[in-house]
């Protein structure tokens, strides 16, 4: 078992949100040249690496959420590491006229939009019962109308004329009922719902819409949130097939992959990339518990 990971070759990541070091190339490096991603929640985490992955294989982009102090620090990583341009813009994404004007000040700036990313979203641990109706709530506003909210305005400024490429970033926790996980799970099936609905909708327009699906992803927010770290201590991840949570890179290799003209004949799919978590994985609602309750101990 040792023997077969040592032959897994991992793509280069780091835990924190910086830039990479080093970085192989399994794409042509003019993947995306002279295109413009746009990317909510694109300061930190899987945004983050999607816009560094994206930008060092020939793209400009745009990194958008709430907190612009952050996004202007992350924007000067992202152009130091891969020489292309990165513009930060302040948007909530419940807030469709903050989309808006995101958009077109890319427009401007850019002169077009041929991807967007849709990664803003917000996850905690929480017992159903114990879930308010206000902390629900703003889980679907973030998640899933968020999602068709800044999609709608991309169609509607850019996409409908000029085509483009749309991947939401999901989530497997509906697949199986995930414990303590209603508030997001339901954001993420609704979005996985949407992913198809809007790419049979828009596809006579030249408008491709897929998602991906990822697993525990460590050196991420959602992955201290959602008790990775403990799950690494008590070995819990030797039920994964591939027997480890996954990393940034991968996410954004797949997230490349469909936003690419590599997969040009797909529309409509859902890209699940967990380590086949989702196949094997024990939905330990004791354990789960658990984490709750010492997070809580904690706040």
């Amino acid at each position: 078992m040792a023997e077969a990971k040592a032959k897994q070759e991992l793509p280069e990541d780091v835990g924190s949100d910086d830039c990479l070091t080093s970085y192989t190339y399994i794409y042509s490096p003019d993947l995306l040249k002279d295109q413009v991603a746009f990317i909510t929640g694109g300061g930190s985490g899987i945004g983050l690496r999607i816009a560094e992955v994206f930008m060092r294989h020939g793209c400009d982009t745009v990194i958008a959420s709430r907190n612009l102090d952050k996004l202007k620090e992350a924007a000067k990583k992202l152009c130091a590491a891969s020489g292309r341009r990165c513009l930060p813009v302040c948007i909530d994404v419940r807030q469709p006229e903050s989309i808006v004007a995101a958009v077109d000040e890319t427009i401007k700036q850019f002169g077009h939009i041929d991807i967007l990313i849709n990664n803003a979203a917000g996850n905690f641990i929480c017992p159903a019962s114990a879930l308010s109706f206000n902390a629900f709530r703003t889980v679907m506003e973030i998640d899933t109308m968020g999602t068709f909210n800044t999609s709608k305005v991309v169609y509607e400024k850019w996409f409908k004329d000029h085509g483009g490429n749309i991947v939401n970033i999901s989530a497997t926790l509906a697949y199986r009922g995930q414990a303590l996980q209603v508030h997001a799970g339901s954001a993420k099936a609704a979005n996985d719902a949407m992913t198809k609905h809007l790419a049979v909708e828009w596809g006579p327009n030249g408008v491709r819409v897929n998602a991906v699906a990822p697993g525990p992803i460590s050196g991420t927010e959602g992955f201290r949130r959602l008790g990775g770290s403990h799950m690494e201590a008590t070995e819990s991840f030797r039920s994964i097939p591939l027997q480890r949570a996954g990393n940034k890179t991968e996410m954004a290799h797949c997230t490349l992959f469909l936003a690419s003209r590599a997969s040009s004949y797909m529309t409509g799919a859902i890209m699940v990339a967990d380590g086949g978590a989702w196949l094997t994985s024990a939905n330990d609602v004791s354990m789960l518990l658990g984490i709750a309750s010492s997070k809580s101990a904690r706040l």
